[in-house]
This record gives structure tokens, sequence and C-alpha cells, in this order.
């Protein structure tokens, strides 16, 4: 079963699929290969904006318990995932894709403001629209910028790139038995207590009704398919 196909999506990736497998920092290969997905994406007809993690360059929980303290630390996330941004733009560009990063956090020399008027704007004009900086805020994770951005801009779905190929009944690394939801709503995913994404993450997302698909990214056109309602991975809706 297909759902109907989006319009505008958010995806949603980690740093880590910008390193390889295990590392940390940058590797040209990996992020060809993202780039790749996206264009696929993007050739297929389809708005996309995507908001990129920092753990491949640092997690703010690395240093919460220390003396720098919880809203350091996320200040300095929120920094990685500007890098990030920097990194993924200028390899969409070498590719030929009209790129432009939005930040929730100010860095005036490196990249605009984020705002709903100039992100639908960008996203109108054609371009990949790669948002940076989180929320702005500390206490927010990025899966909370994801789905606030997501929102903001009338995604018509919020992709949640991972390293599984959806969301399953238990770990399946740890429960040979579990096995994969080909969607599942967000009232199952609280009862069964499923983590899908970070509570404020999946509050806001439930709230506005906007539809999670969880995928593996290694899967090559998971994201264009996904985008397009097919059956990849798992979706979650109200």
């Amino acid at each position: 079963m297909t759902a109907k196909k989006a319009a505008r999506v958010l995806l949603k990736l980690s740093g880590e699929s910008l390193c390889d497998a295990g590392g940390n920092g940058y590797s040209v290969a990996a992020m060809d290969a993202v780039a790749t997905e996206l264009l696929l994406c993007t050739k297929a007809g389809v708005e996309l904006a995507v908001v990129v993690g920092g753990g491949n360059v640092f997690r703010g929980a690395q240093l919460r318990d220390s003396s720098v303290g919880r809203d350091g630390a996320d200040r300095m996330g929120m920094l990685a995932t500007v890098m990030n941004a920097l990194a993924l733009r200028d390899v969409l560009r070498s590719r030929g894709a009209a790129v432009e990063i939005l930040t929730g956090l100010a860095v005036p020399d490196v990249a605009d403001a984020f705002t709903r008027e100039r992100a639908v704007a960008a996203l109108g004009a054609g371009k990949i629209l790669v948002l940076a900086g989180g929320t702005g805020h500390p206490y927010f994770t990025t899966d909370t910028a994801a789905a606030l951005r997501a929102v903001e801009i009338g995604a018509d779905a919020l992709l949640k790139a991972t390293k599984v190929d959806g969301i399953y009944t238990a770990d399946p690394a740890k429960d040979p038995k579990a096995t994969r939801f080909k969607t599942v709503t967000y009232r199952e995913c609280l009862d069964r207590r499923l983590e899908v994404m970070d509570r404020t993450a999946f509050a806001l997302a439930w709230e506005n009704e906007l539809a999670i698909v969880v995928f593996d990214m290694r899967k090559k056109g998971a994201v264009r398919d996904a985008a397009a309602g097919k059956a990849v991975g798992t979706r979650v809706v109200a």
C-alpha cells in the first residue's frame, strides 16, 4: 500500500551520514552518496528541505555533565550542524544543484537566519534547502528542530533517515523475533513505547498530523521513494 506523493518534504539526516561508518569528521565518498540520494529526490519533482545533525563533529551530550554545562554544549552542537550544512551545500553545488542554507543560530557571515518566508521562497525557487543551527536555542534536539521546521514550511512528511529499515516491535539487534511495522499510529508508538523521535519532536508532529517516515538511508533511491509515498520503511500516521 502506498501513500500520496508528497510535494514538499523535510529530511532529517544524522551527522554520521557524512562520514565513514563508525568514524567521525567527513568522508568525501559518504557526502557524495548523500548528495546522489538528495538529487534523485528533487529530480522526481519534490521540494526538499534537509535538517542535518552534528554528531560526526560534536555531540552536546559529551560535555553536558562537565563544567561546560548543557547550555554551552548544546550551542557547540548547533555550530557543528552549521559546519555540516556548509559541507553538504558545497558537495551539492559541485553537482550543479541550487542550494540555500538557513540557520536558526545567528552566524551572519556564514548564512542567513531562518524565517518561514525565506525558506518557502527558496523551495519555491527550486533550491534544496539546508537547515542548520537547530532551533537556535539550547535544550532542543535536531529531531525537534526537524519537526518544527517541517511544520513551519508546510511539509507533507518528515523523512527520518536512519541505519535501520523502519520501526520494529523490539530492537532487531537484540530480538530475532522483532518484526517491522509498515504503518503505525502515533498512539501505538506511545502505547508500545517505540522510540521514534524524542518526546518533544514526536508530540509536535502528532499535534500537527505530520506523517513521519523512518527508513534506511543506505538503500538506493530511498529518499525519493519515501517522498513518493512508496512502501519504504515505516510510516507513522495520526
